[in-house]
Protein backbone atom coordinates (compact mmCIF):
# COMPACT_ATOMS: atom_id res chain seq x y z
CA UNK A 1 0.00 0.00 0.00
CA UNK A 2 1.32 3.80 -0.59
CA UNK A 3 2.36 5.36 1.91
CA UNK A 4 -0.35 8.46 -0.03
CA UNK A 5 -2.81 5.80 0.28
CA UNK A 6 -2.36 5.55 4.06
CA UNK A 7 -2.10 9.39 4.91
CA UNK A 8 -4.82 10.40 2.65
CA UNK A 9 -7.08 7.56 4.25
CA UNK A 10 -6.42 7.83 7.79
CA UNK A 11 -9.09 9.11 10.25
CA UNK A 12 -11.23 10.65 6.84
CA UNK A 13 -10.16 13.91 7.25
CA UNK A 14 -9.90 15.75 4.37
CA UNK A 15 -7.10 16.11 1.51
CA UNK A 16 -3.19 15.19 1.77
CA UNK A 17 -1.25 18.45 0.83
CA UNK A 18 2.30 16.74 1.16
CA UNK A 19 5.23 16.79 3.70
CA UNK A 20 6.84 19.29 1.68
CA UNK A 21 7.24 22.29 3.58
CA UNK A 22 4.41 24.20 5.97
CA UNK A 23 4.99 28.25 4.73
CA UNK A 24 2.27 27.79 1.94
CA UNK A 25 -0.26 26.89 3.69
CA UNK A 26 0.15 29.87 6.45
CA UNK A 27 1.86 27.25 8.98
CA UNK A 28 4.73 29.40 9.71
CA UNK A 29 5.71 30.72 13.29
CA UNK A 30 7.44 29.62 16.14
CA UNK A 31 4.93 28.14 18.76
CA UNK A 32 6.68 30.58 21.38
CA UNK A 33 6.23 33.70 19.31
CA UNK A 34 3.65 34.97 21.12
CA UNK A 35 5.13 34.63 24.55
CA UNK A 36 4.52 32.53 27.23
CA UNK A 37 0.65 33.30 27.62
CA UNK A 38 -0.02 32.47 23.81
CA UNK A 39 -1.27 28.85 22.78
CA UNK A 40 -0.86 27.83 19.31
CA UNK A 41 -2.81 24.56 18.19
CA UNK A 42 -3.38 23.29 15.35
CA UNK A 43 -7.24 21.26 14.75
CA UNK A 44 -8.85 19.54 12.10
CA UNK A 45 -12.43 21.43 10.77
CA UNK A 46 -14.82 18.72 12.49
CA UNK A 47 -17.49 18.90 15.29
CA UNK A 48 -15.59 16.78 17.86
CA UNK A 49 -12.49 18.71 17.22
CA UNK A 50 -13.24 22.26 16.34
CA UNK A 51 -15.92 22.68 18.86
CA UNK A 52 -14.37 21.27 22.21
CA UNK A 53 -11.34 24.10 21.00
CA UNK A 54 -13.75 26.75 20.47
CA UNK A 55 -15.17 26.32 24.46
CA UNK A 56 -11.52 25.16 25.90
CA UNK A 57 -10.40 28.52 24.09
CA UNK A 58 -13.24 30.75 25.65
CA UNK A 59 -12.15 28.94 29.21
CA UNK A 60 -8.30 30.26 28.24
CA UNK A 61 -8.68 33.37 27.21
CA UNK A 62 -11.20 34.07 30.33
CA UNK A 63 -7.99 33.06 32.19
CA UNK A 64 -5.49 35.51 30.53
CA UNK A 65 -3.85 33.12 27.70
CA UNK A 66 -4.29 34.50 24.43
CA UNK A 67 -5.30 31.21 21.76
CA UNK A 68 -4.35 30.76 18.34
CA UNK A 69 -6.15 27.75 16.64
CA UNK A 70 -5.56 27.09 13.55
CA UNK A 71 -7.90 24.53 11.73
CA UNK A 72 -7.00 22.70 8.77
CA UNK A 73 -8.19 19.66 6.53
CA UNK A 74 -4.45 18.01 6.41
CA UNK A 75 -3.75 15.31 8.38
CA UNK A 76 0.02 15.14 7.84
CA UNK A 77 1.05 19.07 8.68
CA UNK A 78 -0.43 18.79 12.20
CA UNK A 79 2.24 16.44 13.25
CA UNK A 80 5.12 18.09 11.69
CA UNK A 81 4.23 21.26 12.73
CA UNK A 82 4.06 20.73 16.29
CA UNK A 83 7.56 18.29 15.95
CA UNK A 84 8.89 21.63 14.20
CA UNK A 85 8.00 23.94 17.50
CA UNK A 86 5.98 25.74 15.08
CA UNK A 87 2.67 24.99 17.08
CA UNK A 88 2.54 23.85 21.03
CA UNK A 89 0.06 21.32 20.23
CA UNK A 90 -2.61 19.10 17.81
CA UNK A 91 -5.96 17.42 18.18
CA UNK A 92 -6.87 15.50 15.18
CA UNK A 93 -5.87 12.10 15.78
CA UNK A 94 -6.21 8.90 17.49
CA UNK A 95 -3.61 6.99 18.74
CA UNK A 96 -2.75 4.65 16.45
CA UNK A 97 -1.96 6.77 13.54
CA UNK A 98 0.28 8.80 15.66
CA UNK A 99 2.41 6.18 16.65
CA UNK A 100 2.36 4.93 13.28
CA UNK A 101 3.23 8.43 12.17
CA UNK A 102 5.81 8.98 14.70
CA UNK A 103 7.71 5.32 13.33
CA UNK A 104 7.49 6.46 9.91
CA UNK A 105 8.57 10.16 9.81
CA UNK A 106 10.97 9.69 12.93
CA UNK A 107 9.14 12.38 14.89
CA UNK A 108 9.71 13.60 18.66
CA UNK A 109 5.83 13.84 19.92
CA UNK A 110 4.05 12.01 22.42
CA UNK A 111 0.06 11.68 22.75
CA UNK A 112 -0.46 14.41 25.44
CA UNK A 113 -3.80 13.44 26.92
CA UNK A 114 -7.06 11.86 25.69
CA UNK A 115 -10.47 13.31 24.23
CA UNK A 116 -12.58 10.90 22.95
CA UNK A 117 -13.09 7.25 22.15
CA UNK A 118 -13.69 6.26 18.75
CA UNK A 119 -15.04 2.57 18.87
CA UNK A 120 -16.44 1.43 15.76
CA UNK A 121 -18.13 -1.71 14.04
CA UNK A 122 -18.94 -3.66 11.28
CA UNK A 123 -22.00 -2.29 9.45
CA UNK A 124 -24.99 -2.81 7.13
CA UNK A 125 -28.22 -1.90 5.04
CA UNK A 126 -28.70 -4.91 3.78
CA UNK A 127 -28.14 -7.60 6.43
CA UNK A 128 -29.63 -7.86 9.90
CA UNK A 129 -26.75 -10.28 11.42
CA UNK A 130 -23.20 -11.31 10.71
CA UNK A 131 -24.75 -14.94 10.41
CA UNK A 132 -26.81 -13.15 7.21
CA UNK A 133 -23.40 -12.37 5.29
CA UNK A 134 -23.67 -14.85 2.32
CA UNK A 135 -20.76 -16.22 0.56
CA UNK A 136 -18.83 -14.08 -1.20
CA UNK A 137 -20.43 -10.92 0.44
CA UNK A 138 -18.73 -7.75 -0.16
CA UNK A 139 -17.09 -5.86 2.81
CA UNK A 140 -16.13 -2.23 2.85
CA UNK A 141 -12.53 -1.82 5.13
CA UNK A 142 -10.66 1.75 5.68
CA UNK A 143 -7.60 1.98 3.33
CA UNK A 144 -4.92 2.87 6.15
CA UNK A 145 -3.08 0.77 8.01
CA UNK A 146 -3.74 2.09 11.30
CA UNK A 147 -7.73 1.32 10.52
CA UNK A 148 -7.27 -1.53 8.40
CA UNK A 149 -7.85 -4.84 10.48
CA UNK A 150 -10.47 -3.32 12.86
CA UNK A 151 -13.31 -5.43 10.77
CA UNK A 152 -10.82 -8.30 10.13
CA UNK A 153 -10.13 -8.34 13.68
CA UNK A 154 -13.93 -8.26 14.59
CA UNK A 155 -14.68 -11.24 12.21
CA UNK A 156 -12.03 -13.57 13.58
CA UNK A 157 -13.06 -12.61 16.90
CA UNK A 158 -16.75 -14.25 15.68
CA UNK A 159 -15.15 -16.96 14.02
CA UNK A 160 -15.63 -15.96 10.32
CA UNK A 161 -11.90 -15.65 9.52
CA UNK A 162 -8.77 -16.81 10.79
CA UNK A 163 -6.09 -14.29 11.40
CA UNK A 164 -2.28 -14.24 12.13
CA UNK A 165 -2.49 -14.10 15.83
CA UNK A 166 -0.54 -12.47 18.82
CA UNK A 167 -0.77 -9.20 16.73
CA UNK A 168 -1.61 -6.13 17.70
CA UNK A 169 -5.21 -5.29 15.55
CA UNK A 170 -3.30 -1.92 14.33
CA UNK A 171 -0.76 -4.21 12.49
CA UNK A 172 -3.25 -6.65 11.12
CA UNK A 173 -4.29 -6.81 7.42
CA UNK A 174 -5.37 -8.95 4.87
CA UNK A 175 -2.42 -10.33 4.66
CA UNK A 176 -3.06 -12.13 7.57
CA UNK A 177 -5.75 -14.08 7.06
CA UNK A 178 -5.60 -17.70 6.93
CA UNK A 179 -8.56 -18.93 6.25
CA UNK A 180 -11.85 -17.16 4.56
CA UNK A 181 -14.55 -19.81 4.39
CA UNK A 182 -17.34 -17.49 3.40
CA UNK A 183 -15.29 -16.42 0.77
CA UNK A 184 -15.62 -12.84 1.87
CA UNK A 185 -14.35 -10.16 -0.49
CA UNK A 186 -12.81 -6.80 0.90
CA UNK A 187 -12.62 -3.15 -0.76
CA UNK A 188 -10.82 -1.01 0.97
CA UNK A 189 -11.78 2.35 1.32
CA UNK A 190 -10.89 6.10 2.48
CA UNK A 191 -13.18 6.43 5.45
CA UNK A 192 -14.65 9.56 3.60
CA UNK A 193 -16.22 7.39 1.70
CA UNK A 194 -17.19 4.23 4.08
CA UNK A 195 -20.46 5.74 4.66
CA UNK A 196 -21.26 6.90 1.23
CA UNK A 197 -19.62 3.20 0.17
CA UNK A 198 -22.30 1.23 2.76
CA UNK A 199 -25.20 1.03 0.67
CA UNK A 200 -23.23 -0.60 -2.17
CA UNK A 201 -21.56 -3.33 -0.10
CA UNK A 202 -22.66 -6.43 1.92
CA UNK A 203 -21.51 -4.69 5.29
CA UNK A 204 -19.38 -2.01 6.07
CA UNK A 205 -16.56 -0.83 8.80
CA UNK A 206 -17.79 2.40 10.39
CA UNK A 207 -16.75 4.60 13.45
CA UNK A 208 -19.90 5.14 15.92
CA UNK A 209 -19.42 8.83 14.62
CA UNK A 210 -20.20 7.84 11.21
CA UNK A 211 -22.41 5.56 11.95
CA UNK A 212 -24.76 7.81 14.35
CA UNK A 213 -24.40 10.08 11.40
CA UNK A 214 -26.57 7.50 9.35
CA UNK A 215 -28.76 7.11 12.37
CA UNK A 216 -27.18 4.01 12.90
CA UNK A 217 -26.61 3.34 16.89
CA UNK A 218 -24.24 0.35 18.13
CA UNK A 219 -26.89 -1.82 18.29
CA UNK A 220 -27.25 -1.43 15.18
CA UNK A 221 -23.67 -2.81 13.89
CA UNK A 222 -23.96 -6.23 12.99
CA UNK A 223 -20.32 -6.46 14.74
CA UNK A 224 -19.40 -4.00 17.49
CA UNK A 225 -15.50 -3.10 19.30
CA UNK A 226 -15.46 -3.53 23.08
CA UNK A 227 -13.75 -1.35 24.85
CA UNK A 228 -10.34 -3.46 24.66
CA UNK A 229 -11.06 -3.39 20.70
CA UNK A 230 -10.68 0.03 20.78
CA UNK A 231 -8.18 1.40 23.14
CA UNK A 232 -5.27 2.15 20.15
CA UNK A 233 -8.70 4.30 18.69
CA UNK A 234 -9.09 6.79 21.68
CA UNK A 235 -8.36 10.05 19.67
CA UNK A 236 -5.88 12.55 21.78
CA UNK A 237 -3.80 15.76 21.94
CA UNK A 238 -0.47 15.27 20.73
CA UNK A 239 2.31 17.47 21.92
CA UNK A 240 6.27 17.28 22.46
CA UNK A 241 7.50 15.33 25.28
CA UNK A 242 7.42 17.36 28.39
CA UNK A 243 4.53 19.42 27.64
CA UNK A 244 1.73 18.39 29.72
CA UNK A 245 4.16 18.85 32.64
CA UNK A 246 4.36 23.05 32.06
CA UNK A 247 2.13 25.64 32.72
CA UNK A 248 0.69 26.09 29.19
CA UNK A 249 0.27 22.10 29.07
CA UNK A 250 -1.76 21.80 32.61
CA UNK A 251 -4.01 25.01 31.47
CA UNK A 252 -4.72 23.40 27.90
CA UNK A 253 -5.44 20.00 29.45
CA UNK A 254 -7.71 21.69 32.28
CA UNK A 255 -9.70 23.72 29.35
CA UNK A 256 -9.85 20.76 26.94
CA UNK A 257 -11.04 18.29 29.90
CA UNK A 258 -13.86 20.42 31.76
CA UNK A 259 -17.22 19.81 32.19
CA UNK A 260 -18.27 22.31 29.82
CA UNK A 261 -16.54 20.19 26.85
CA UNK A 262 -17.54 17.00 28.76
CA UNK A 263 -21.31 18.30 28.47
CA UNK A 264 -20.80 19.33 24.67
CA UNK A 265 -19.36 15.87 23.88
CA UNK A 266 -22.57 13.79 25.99
CA UNK A 267 -24.85 16.33 23.51
CA UNK A 268 -22.99 14.87 20.00
CA UNK A 269 -24.92 12.42 18.41
CA UNK A 270 -26.90 11.34 21.60
CA UNK A 271 -23.53 11.24 23.19
CA UNK A 272 -21.89 7.97 20.99
CA UNK A 273 -18.29 9.35 22.00
CA UNK A 274 -16.76 8.54 25.57
CA UNK A 275 -14.53 10.75 27.13
CA UNK A 276 -12.27 8.64 28.81
CA UNK A 277 -10.38 11.35 30.43
CA UNK A 278 -9.35 9.37 33.80
CA UNK A 279 -7.02 6.85 31.18
CA UNK A 280 -2.97 7.48 30.83
CA UNK A 281 -2.53 7.34 26.84
CA UNK A 282 1.52 6.48 27.44
CA UNK A 283 0.68 3.84 29.97
CA UNK A 284 -2.11 2.37 27.10
CA UNK A 285 0.65 2.88 23.97
CA UNK A 286 2.86 0.86 25.66
CA UNK A 287 0.46 -2.32 26.24
CA UNK A 288 -1.08 -1.99 23.04
CA UNK A 289 2.55 -1.95 21.47
CA UNK A 290 3.39 -4.86 23.40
Amino acid sequence: MERRSFLAGALGLGALAGLGTLTGCGLTGNASAGGDKTIKLIVTESAPYQEPTKIAQKILEGQGWTVDAKYVTDIVQPNIAVANGEFDANYFQHGAYLQQFIKDNNLDLDPAFYMYGSPGGIYSTKHKSIEDLPQGAKIALPVDPANNGRALALLAKHGELKITEGKSVIHVSQKDILENPKNFSFVEVDQQSLSKTLPDVDAGFLFVRLGAELDMTPQDALLFEEDADSLPYICLVAAKPGFTETEKGKALQAAYQSDEVKAWFASYLGGVLPTPWDRDPIADTAEWNA
